[in-house]
């Protein structure tokens, strides 16, 4: 079973996705599209990539979200809806599986796909769609996985954008005796198995896109997008210690008492918004040979 996520924790980090994000591979990406794109969303959860991509597109689009949980599906089409209403657009259902949202330049189509990605892109409806796009999800994936997506991608002449790829590169500030200790255990939970056929990418992960896309000929276009947490975000600053150190305890079994203590201390800081986060990332945009 592939690695999953809850949507609140998917909600909370969607406003530091938002501001870590590069801003110019959306523009080159949406350069390189059809008058009326249609986007394949993978590990789509809450759709906080749609409400963000959306508007760098900037026209009517379609939006095939694909997620293993149906129910982040079904909270994705909500929130979709509630959003397009706050920012004072309509939003109407064609159908059971189909939401409109009718933004100015042009309506937003939005379908969901349950779907194992485990198998991607077997699949997939790569045939039907002029670009496969996600968010925090290749440095959960294996080597092999990235290689198949590659080819997939390659056969179609498709674009593949994957923003925030963690890049192994965490700071929290100020400084604490057991960080080096926390660090190695987090570093070591990257590289489990997350459900995606082998040992998961972590920071390797934009070298490894790189590399696949470019022996299929892409331009390969990458820019950093890190987390920076301020000392006034107690609650997501406090949930990245807990996610850290629930993973460093996970693999440093010997230093579980010190990683707690660690976690303690980090909570307390955050608490009395003395705790700042900085998390390495990158994005990474693969463009495909310009046919002639």
């Amino acid at each position: 079973m592939t690695e999953q996520f809850e949507g609140d924790w998917l909600d909370l980090r969607e406003p530091f996705d938002a501001a870590s994000r590069d801003v110019r591979l959306p523009l080159l990406l949406a350069g390189q599209l059809p008058a009326r794109p249609r986007i394949l969303d993978l590990g789509a959860g809450t759709g906080s990539l749609l409400r963000w991509l959306g508007h760098f597109i900037g026209r009517a689009q379609a939006w095939t979200l694909v997620d293993a949980d149906s129910a982040l599906i079904d909270r994705a089409f909500g929130t979709i809806a509630e959003r397009a209403v706050e920012q004072g657009w309509a939003a109407t259902w064609p159908n059971r599986r189909t939401l409109l949202a009718h933004a100015p330049g042009g309506a937003w189509r939005v379908e969901g796909l349950v779907a194992d990605l485990r198998e991607a892109p077997d699949n997939l409806p790569l045939d039907q769609v002029d670009a496969v796009v996600n968010t925090a999800l290749c440095d959960l994936v294996s080597a092999d996985w990235v290689s198949r997506m590659a080819a997939g991608c390659a056969e179609h002449g498709l674009p593949f954008y994957a923003a925030l790829n963690v890049t192994g590169r965490e700071r929290f500030m100020p400084g604490h005796p057991a960080d080096a200790l926390v660090a190695r255990g987090f570093a070591r939970d990257q590289l489990r198995d997350k459900g995606f056929g082998g040992m998961a990418l972590g920071a390797k992960a934009p070298a490894v896109i790189e590399a696949a896309f470019l022996a299929h000929g892409y331009t390969v276009h990458r820019a950093p997008s890190d987390w920076v947490i301020s000392h006034r975000n107690p609650e997501m600053a406090a949930a990245l210690a807990d996610g850290h150190a629930r993973a460093a305890m996970a693999q440093e079994r010997r230093g579980r008492a010190k990683i707690l203590n660690w976690a303690v201390d980090r909570r307390a800081q955050a608490g009395l918004q003395r705790l700042s986060v900085r998390v390495g990332h990158s994005d990474i945009l693969c463009l495909p040979p310009v046919k002639e």
